[in-house]
């Protein structure tokens, strides 16, 4: 560091700018690695994914809404409910709350320029992106996945699913989970290594101690179900028999390896959204988080406890009573750290000045439906009560109390939270009134009433219904709140164009915050800091020092960052991040070749890796480090 030239500061901001500058044009946009790029496109693929998964929830209600109803025929109905599920879950929630929200923001809020393997974290986009064009092109041609969003064996198997339909589902599965991997390793790395010093782990933001067990949770949970999706289309083209009971296979073990997998999942979905209530909520009480320690506690039993509970998605397959007894007392304790995630919550509205802006609105409504999914949930933990109900349309209400709770109720407080910073907009505050409260009345209308037609028997999955059920008048009702849900996000997207164009600037901090996000003007600048920042409290801006003293000795005509220590966040050394490259994108698209591939011969298996391992080849071709400055005589 002590060969560091001196560089006038006048003089430093063009250069830095000119060092970390995002290419442009047509094939500038497949070589930006940068993280708020990526981050965006996250996050604007998803929304894109979800408006998509809305459309057709609203078909499926539009059919169920009057007993033989004729809109819609029993197989695209089945193709409708799969690709429904599998946008929300695999193409929306995660690579939203976890994806989009985590890769614009640790950086900034690390107090870092880029995020940790950034042509891993582009390569991520793009496999993603695949998966998802995947899954639609099959649903548009008529051949789209049709088995559910779990694709259970043996009817998503190669007897009762002939073609290629779970082929695609299975895939898309592939698809989505490696890049959730990718960002996943590139999100810890960030937040172990590229913290800013004084960022030790007691002082780390609430969002990243979420952040980082998310992605331990997305490592060690993603790879069964990538497991369990490639063994059912081996046996499905290949004729292996992992799931055929007649030759020795077993149909309850490719449930076990799915809900190994999806019960972890409901908590990469969940633990977001708190990530995003800890966040928000100490800014607009103006106050610090209450129970520092025992949230990140609780995040991290959480994180746990995530994995111990899966079989309470098998109460009905005839597991021994004993094992059940176990996974029921696993899904009762699992609430004690959620529980106290929303005592802390509450101690800091009570305790702070609130101020009832827009995101804190989204917060109350999370606070609302997350509890009511909570309390079913624990409902649905007694084995006898979920005999009762199992497939029925009280687990479809419990669900997405959760999950809709869970993550789309803070997805909208995240938004009209950091798009000021994202855009350097306000979004309209009487706009984005209207839609919560259209939002949130209807969701209830809807999966409220569900609820009850669970209890009267009325099963999930079906496409129609016979009047003598006497289910019409509560189906009326549950698809008539799909209209008020789809006014109030329309509403979104007028105000978020019209707030793009024409809203108020929204300058550095408008929510006077505390984050380090907060600090860089809004968009954040290419290099995002200036000048590295240095950290004295859980929350940066608000206890920052009077002189409070910046990172100096890294280079400003190279892509340079800070490691620091894991555990106390002391610097350790300079790391030069690779440059702007069209190899992942070139290396997405050979990978997505080979997966493709695979769904019509196993052969794409070894013929597709040729070019993935040319394109692997171009990418990580050592390059070198850019040589030492000269040091000018005089100094």
């Amino acid at each position: 560091m002590s060969q560091q030239v001196a560089v006038p500061e006048s003089t430093r901001e063009p250069i830095l700018a000119r060092t970390w500058r995002q290419p442009g044009g047509f094939w500038g946009w497949f070589q930006n690695v940068h993280h708020t790029a990526i981050g965006v496109r996250f996050m604007v693929t998803a929304f894109i994914f979800f408006l998509l998964g809305g459309v057709l929830a609203a078909i499926m209600r539009w059919q169920l809404a009057t007993p033989e109803h004729g809109v819609i025929g029993p197989d695209l109905y089945n193709q409708i409910f799969t690709v429904h599920g599998s946008t929300m879950i695999f193409l929306f929630a995660v690579p939203m709350m976890f994806q989009g929200f985590g890769v614009y923001l640790v950086p900034l809020i690390c107090g870092t320029r880029n995020i940790a393997f950034p042509r891993l974290n582009a390569f991520s986009y793009y496999v993603y992106l695949v998966g998802g064009l995947l899954l639609w092109a099959g649903l548009l041609l008529r051949t789209g996945a049709d088995a559910g969003w779990f694709a259970y064996v043996p009817l998503s198997g190669p007897e009762f699913t002939p073609g290629k339909r779970s082929d695609f589902w299975a895939q898309m599965i592939t698809f989505t989970e490696v890049s959730a991997l990718g960002v996943a390793v590139s999100i810890a790395t960030t937040i172990l290594r590229y913290r800013a010093p004084g960022m030790t782990l007691n002082r780390m933001p609430l969002i990243l101690w979420e952040k980082l067990v998310i992605s331990m949770a997305v490592i060690f949970a993603m790879p069964a179900v990538m497991v369990v999706s490639y063994m059912l289309l081996m046996d499905r083209t290949i004729n292996t028999q992992f799931f055929n009971p007649a030759v020795g296979g077993d149909v309850l073990l490719y449930q076990h390896l799915f809900w190994f997998f999806g019960h972890p999942e409901v908590y990469i979905i969940f633990l977001p959204g708190t990530a995003i209530a800890s966040t928000v909520i100490p800014v607009f009480c103006r106050r610090h988080i209450f129970g520092y320690v025992p949230i990140v506690t609780s995040v991290v039993a959480t994180g746990i406890l995530g994995f111990g509970v899966w079989v309470h998605h098998m109460f009905a397959t005839g597991l021994p009573q004993m094992s059940e007894s176990f996974f029921t007392a696993a899904t009762l304790m699992i609430v004690i750290p959620t529980a106290v995630q929303f005592y802390c919550w509450m101690a800091t509205i009570w305790h702070g000045r609130l101020q009832l802006m827009l995101p804190m609105l989204w917060m109350f409504g999370f606070f609302f439906v997350f509890l009511i999914g909570g309390l079913s949930g624990v409902m649905l933990a007694s084995v006898p009560l979920n005999w009762q109900v199992h497939d029925t349309f009280f687990v479809v209400a419990h669900f997405h109390y959760v999950l809709i709770g869970g993550a789309l109720f803070p997805m909208f407080a995240g938004l009209y939270f950091w798009i000021p910073k994202i855009t350097g907009r306000m979004m309209n505050t009487l706009l984005g009134k209207v839609h919560f409260w259209l939002f949130f009345a209807g969701f209830n209308i809807t999966f409220f009433t569900m609820h009850f037609l669970g209890l009267r028997g009325m099963p999930r999955r079906v496409y129609t219904y016979g009047p003598e059920m006497h289910w019409e008048g509560l189906n009326l009702l549950a698809s008539s709140g799909v209209l008020l849900m789809a006014t109030g996000v329309i509403v979104f997207i007028v105000n978020f164009f019209h707030s793009k164009s024409r809203g108020r600037l929204a300058g550095p901090n408008p929510w006077g915050a505390g984050s380090l996000e907060w600090a860089v003007s809004s968009p954040p600048p290419a290099y995002n800091f200036l000048e590295l920042p240095t950290v004295n409290g859980r929350e940066p801006l608000w206890d920052a020092l009077p002189n409070q003293p910046v990172v100096t000795g890294l280079r400003d005509d190279i892509p340079e960052v800070l490691v620091t220590n894991s555990l106390d966040s002391e610097p350790q050394h300079r790391d030069e991040l690779p440059p702007a490259s069209i190899w992942p994108f070139l290396a997405a698209i050979a990978v997505s070749v080979a997966f493709i591939w695979s769904i019509f011969s196993p052969w794409g298996v070894a013929y597709g890796a040729i070019p993935v391992a040319a394109t692997l080849l171009g990418w990580l071709w050592p390059r070198g480090h850019s040589p030492s400055p000269r040091v000018p005589e005089e100094v």
